[in-house]
């Protein structure tokens, strides 16, 4: 699914941190602001700093509607200057803001059992998949559920109080500080062969090692897959080209897509990995 983002302003009710270089933002949004699909995203910039920084892109974390207003999250992790401005932001600051925008994650009939594989801050989307696209209104699903979480140490997790609870949750971490001690594809590859391929789908979000680790492991694998990219963007409409990837064509050619457009969700046997560095 896809909409037509529209520009606006969103003024802050919240910004804290919630793990080492990790914040959640909250900001309210005019009621007209169109509901998000799971899996899309919006670009955000603050236009009070110095300098032309461009828009940053987020994954929706969480949204609801008040009575009067609209209320999202977003989950973002301070990697350069653009979100280190983000994160000293203080309730009542005003962002511009443009969305929702992408295709997010699609729902195949007939499944029974769902995995949610995410590294980092990727888990940002699927928590907000799991709460508004596979549970019903009372919390409690119809799908069999496996939440594959990783991160680098047990400080850096996020997101726990929004999974305890809603589905089976396995904790990786690469130091091994708490859960599975590596990777999170390390623990998926571990259970891949007890799922059936018939009734299962993965959804899948993290930085691009983990993308390309979870390319080589499904390559054979029948179970289908849809992956959200983590990719730069500069304008967030497929004008500047800047967040092209390689994928392979109906006809067994290869093209690029935009991952503002054409996604940031792709099916996971389309991406073109191209060199170790990734996606």
């Amino acid at each position: 699914m896809s909409e037509k983002g529209s520009l606006l302003t969103a003024q802050i009710i919240d910004n804290r941190r919630v793990a080492p270089a990790h914040f959640l933002m909250t900001v309210r949004l005019p009621l007209s602001f169109a509901t998000p699909f799971p899996g899309q995203f919006v670009m955000i910039r603050n236009d009070e700093c110095d300098g032309p920084l461009l828009a940053r892109p987020l994954s929706v974390y969480g949204f609801q509607r008040q009575q009067d207003h609209a209320v999202m999250d977003l989950l973002y992790r301070v990697v350069g200057r653009g979100t280190s401005l983000f994160s000293r932001m203080i309730p009542g600051e005003e962002l511009r803001f443009f969305g929702p925008l992408g295709k997010g994650f699609s729902i195949p009939t007939g499944v029974k059992k769902v995995l949610l594989v995410a590294g980092g801050v990727g888990v940002a989307p699927l928590i907000f998949l799991l709460h508004k696209g596979l549970l019903p209104a009372d919390g409690k699903g119809i799908m069999e559920t496996i939440f594959y979480l990783g991160a680098r140490t047990a400080e850096l997790l996020t997101g726990l109080e929004r999974l305890r609870g809603f589905c089976d949750l396995k904790i990786c971490t690469d130091d091994g500080s708490r859960g599975y001690h590596g990777p999170v594809t390390g623990l998926l590859k571990h259970d891949i062969g007890g799922f059936d391929a018939g009734d299962t789908v993965i959804y899948a979000c993290g930085p691009k090692p983990m993308v390309r680790a979870m390319g080589n492991l499904l390559q054979d694998a029948p179970i289908p897959c849809q992956v959200s990219l983590e990719e730069r963007m500069a304008c967030g409409l497929g004008a500047c080209l800047g967040c092209a990837v390689a994928v392979r064509t109906g006809e067994g050619k290869t093209d690029y897509r935009r991952v503002c457009q054409d996604g940031p969700v792709f099916d996971l046997r389309d991406i073109v990995f191209a060199s170790p560095a990734g996606p």
